[in-house]
């Protein structure tokens, strides 16, 4: 059970001085009471008691004022039965409910105004623990923060507005010197550590101005004075600062506007220095260019086997039709009909030659593939002769298997062909090992679905390898010596560019199966 405490423990007064009030109100209250009650004295004494509650309203709690309100109330009505009796005036009795009612509203005064001043002094006591908390984050914490004061720049950017001026941009073009003048007008109150260290300087004195430390081309403080013009609550933005030392740092700004006008006096300004990740990124960027450079050239390197075979043919084929128009010219009389059908090939052969050259040139440049209607079927069948010596020196037997009647697709020729390429050659160099009776590579064309087509390769080789499976499409993975593990990344990359997927697995009676699922709508990147 907790004591009845009745003294104020937050006294505002010394200890000696509250007890003389305390003993004065008492002796006054029983001066009141004597004169109250033996003394033919026909007024309302009894409302001096008033004073006692007053004098020791600094001293008391709540309870004690209550305590000694309801004493005083009961000394005035024992004064008035000693007095008058129970049968006593009307006079009497009217003055005594008047002195009642007086310690009752004085009483009532008395705890509201303590209580008020109990709530102020809890305000105060948050307030300053919110202060403290605030002065502790922002002089002890690692992110550079300032106090600055935007009042008197607020002013002048509202004054613009006032004029008329709605875009501060277009009239920062027009008046050059408004930045400067902006930055004349927002003083530093004051500066953290991390922010002196920020900018390398030791004295706070040295950053009360900001314009030495701002690039001279950097917007940032500008776009920072239009969220200002344009009464937002908050500002973020990426800017460049000179340090003391004059190196450059990149800054990530960061600043929240009060709602009160009144309170821009003290804006709190954050900046994080984030030259090394911008740095980091950049070389990302780089490093990135350069492998999409790379991938290219590896692309080439992956299919350059089958680019020689492609022109090969092409060009065997001149040497073979022109040697043939050659003897044809040479009879007598000549066969012009054979030299006409012989001319015909060699221009057939030609253009084939250049439309290899000129999709190569495709692939390596920046120039938009022509996506156009493809039928799956002609293409492996294109690809097959196309590869057909490399076929045959590998003894490698090859199947197509499709169903009858099949949607053409909305695709790029050459990259379809080329990731088929990479596929059979891919099949090809994984039966190196097995006997040549055993070698063959199977193509199943069939619909995957009402929008889409699926291309199945599957070779008689020996598989893959659980680890290789889990790595296979990721960048630099093979098996070869000297392969550069990049083909089949791209491969994927370049399909899934257009909507398509490539995946791979161990059939169950044995092999790889690499599997294409093309949409009959290609996607644009």
């Amino acid at each position: 059970m907790q004591p009845l405490v009745l003294v104020n423990p937050k006294r505002r007064l010394p200890a000696r001085h509250e007890i003389g009030i305390l003993t004065f109100a008492v002796v006054l209250a029983a001066t009141v009471f004597y004169l109250d009650t033996f003394t033919d004295i026909h007024s309302a004494l009894a409302t001096l008691y008033v004073i006692t509650l007053l004098l020791s309203a600094e001293t008391l709690t709540e309870k004690g004022t209550l305590l000694l309100t309801g004493s005083c109330v009961s000394l005035s009505m024992f004064s008035y039965v000693t007095a008058h009796g129970l049968q006593g005036d009307m006079a009497a009795a009217l003055r005594l409910i008047v002195a009642v009612a007086a310690m009752a509203i004085t009483c009532a005064l008395i705890i509201r105004n303590q209580r008020a001043r109990l709530d102020l002094l809890r305000f105060n006591a948050a307030l300053r623990s919110s202060e403290e908390r605030y002065r502790t984050i922002f002089e002890q914490g690692r992110v550079a923060l300032w106090e600055r004061d935007y009042s008197e720049v607020r002013a002048m950017l509202m004054a613009l507005r006032a004029q008329g001026i709605f875009d501060l941009r277009a009239h920062a073009r027009d008046n050059p010197d408004l930045v400067e003048n902006c930055i004349a007008r927002v003083p530093t109150i004051a500066a953290n550590a991390a922010a002196l260290e920020l900018l390398g300087i030791v004295d706070a004195q040295d950053v009360r101005s900001m314009r030495r430390y701002i690039a001279p081309d950097d917007t940032t403080f500008l776009e920072l004075m239009v969220a200002i013009f344009e009464n937002k609550r908050h500002f973020e933005g990426r800017g460049t600062i000179i340090a003391a030392d004059g190196t450059n740092k990149m800054v990530l700004l960061t600043v929240g506007f009060p709602e009160d006008a009144a309170n821009f006096n003290r804006v709190i300004v954050g900046m994080f220095d984030v030259t090394e990740r911008e740095m980091t990124q950049k070389a990302l960027f780089e490093a990135q260019a350069e492998l999409a450079l790379a991938s290219r050239a590896a692309t080439v390197g992956a299919l350059s086997a089958s680019l020689a075979h492609e022109l090969n043919q092409p060009l065997g084929a001149l040497v073979v039709n022109a040697q043939t128009l050659q003897r044809w010219l040479d009879r007598d009389p000549p066969d012009l009909a054979a030299v006409s059908r012989s001319a015909e090939r060699i221009v057939r052969d030609s253009q084939r030659a250049s439309d290899i050259i000129q999709s190569t040139r495709s692939m390596l440049g920046n120039h938009a593939p022509v996506i156009e209607p493809v039928s799956l079927i002609q293409l492996v069948a294109e690809t097959r002769a196309l590869m057909e010596s490399e076929l045959l020196r590998n003894a490698v037997r090859f199947d197509i298997i499709a169903e009858s009647e099949l949607p053409t697709v909305n695709a790029v020729r050459i990259e379809l062909q080329q990731v088929l390429i990479n596929l059979i050659t891919n099949a090809l160099q994984a039966m190196a090992d097995i006997p040549e009776t055993k070698r063959w590579i199977e193509v199943t064309i069939e619909a995957a679905d009402a929008q889409k087509v699926a291309i199945r390769v599957r070779d008689s080789g020996p598989g893959l390898g659980s680890d290789i499976l889990r790595n296979l499409f990721k960048p630099f993975c093979t098996t070869k010596e000297t392969g550069l593990g990049m083909g089949l990344a791209i491969c994927r990359s370049m399909l899934e560019a257009r909507g398509s997927t490539l995946a791979a697995r161990n059939h169950s009676d044995g092999g790889a199966e690499f599997e294409m699922i093309v949409p009959i709508e290609a996607t644009h990147e």
